[in-house]
C-alpha cells in the first residue's frame, strides 16, 4: 500500500486507474462517528483507495459568514487525523463562491467520475451537494446507476446517554469546560497546538513559570477555567496545570490567553509548537486579592491536578 497522500484541490487528480471508495463530508473534529465512517471503509475497501472529500473551510464561512461555527480542527489537525483514521488519499477542496456555484452534475462528474474514479460514495442520510444543495442522496444514487458507483448511505453514531455524536454537540461541551463529554465524542482527549511567546513573566514570578500559547492556536479553545492537561512538547508528554482566560486578577488581559505550567521539569519553550491535551475542567478563573493569594490557589490547584493526571494516565 502506498504511503497516504494530502491533495489542495482538485489539481493532480486522477492519481493513477485505481478505483476508490469516497466519502465526501466537513469532518469537523473528526470525532467517533467520522472515523466509524472511514474505518466501514477501511473494511471493505479490498484493493481499492480509501478517499476522504472535506473543505478547508465551513461552507457558511463563505455563504453566511455571520452564522460559521467555528472549526473544531485546523485543517492541518483535520488532515492528519484523518490519514491517522485510515483515509489512504485526503482530498481538501477550497470552498469558494465558484465551487458552491458548481451543480450536482459538474460536481460528480468532476470530483467523483473524472477525478477519483469512484466505485463508492459514502454518505450520510441528509447528504447534499451542488449549487443551493440541489443534489440529494437520490439524485447521487441516479448518478451512481449513470457512471457505475454505489452510494452507501451511513448510521449516526451515538454516546451512551443515546445522544448523536455531533461536532455541534462537541462544541457545546467544549464551551461549557465538559471535557470528559467531548473527550466521549470525539474518541480523543480535545487539543490544541500552538507556538509559545512571551507572556508578562507573572507565572515565574509566583514560582510557578508557563507556557503562553499565540492566540493563534489550531483547534477549539475551551471554556475560561483551569484545567488538568498534559503537555505535548516534541513527542514528549508533561502533566501541566493550564488555565484559560483573562487572569482577572492583574485585571489588564482584554483577550483569552492560554497558559500552561509544566509541573515537575523546567522547559526553554519560547519559539517552540506546543500542543495541550485537555483532561479536566478544575474550576472557574477569579480574581484574587493579591498575588500571593494567586499562588497559594495555584499550589492548591496543582495538588488537585496531580491526582487527576494520575489517574488519567493510563487512559485514552
Amino acid at each position: 500500500m502506498s504511503a497516504p497522500r494530502i491533495l489542495d484541490g482538485l489539481d493532480g487528480l486522477p492519481l493513477d486507474d485505481r478505483r476508490s471508495i469516497v466519502s465526501i463530508g466537513k469532518f469537523d473534529g473528526v470525532h467517533r462517528g467520522h472515523r466509524a465512517v472511514i474505518a466501514g471503509m477501511r473494511e471493505r475497501a479490498g484493493d481499492r483507495r480509501v478517499v476522504v472529500v472535506t473543505f478547508d473551510r465551513h461552507p457558511a464561512a463563505v455563504l453566511a459568514p455571520e452564522r460559521a461555527p467555528a472549526p473544531l480542527l485546523s485543517v492541518a489537525q483535520k488532515t492528519e487525523a484523518l490519514v491517522a483514521a485510515g483515509a489512504d488519499l485526503v482530498v481538501v477542496l477550497p470552498f469558494t463562491r465558484e465551487l458552491a456555484s458548481w451543480s450536482p452534475e459538474r460536481f460528480v462528474q468532476r470530483v467523483l467520475v473524472d477525478g477519483l474514479r469512484a466505485a463508492e460514495v459514502v454518505v450520510g442520510a441528509d447528504f447534499r451537494y451542488g449549487a443551493r444543495g440541489a443534489g440529494t442522496v437520490d439524485s447521487l444514487r441516479a448518478a451512481g446507476g449513470r457512471f457505475g458507483f454505489a452510494v452507501c448511505l451511513v448510521d449516526d453514531v451515538c454516546e451512551q446517554n443515546g445522544r448523536r455524536v455531533s461536532s455541534t454537540g462537541i462544541r457545546e461541551a467544549l464551551d461549557a469546560g465538559r471535557i470528559e463529554e467531548a473527550t466521549e465524542a470525539l474518541g480523543r482527549r480535545p487539543r490544541i497546538r500552538s507556538l509559545v511567546v512571551p507572556g508578562h513573566q507573572r507565572g515565574r514570578g509566583l514560582g510557578y513559570p508557563t507556557a503562553n500559547l499565540a492566540h493563534n492556536a489550531e483547534g477549539y479553545v475551551p471554556a475560561h477555567g483551569v484545567y488538568a492537561a498534559w503537555l505535548h512538547v516534541e513527542g514528549v508528554r508533561y502533566p501541566a496545570a493550564a488555565s484559560v482566560g483573562v487572569n482577572p486578577t492583574f485585571g489588564d488581559v482584554l483577550e483569552t490567553t492560554v497558559e500552561a505550567h509544566a509541573m515537575d521539569v523546567t522547559l526553554d519553550l519560547y519559539g517552540k509548537v506546543v500542543e495541550l491535551e485537555f483532561v479536566r475542567w478544575m474550576r472557574e478563573m477569579r480574581a484574587f486579592p493579591s498575588p500571593e493569594a494567586l499562588a497559594v490557589q495555584m499550589g492548591l490547584d496543582e495538588r488537585e491536578i496531580r491526582a487527576v493526571l494520575e489517574q488519567a494516565a493510563s487512559t485514552v
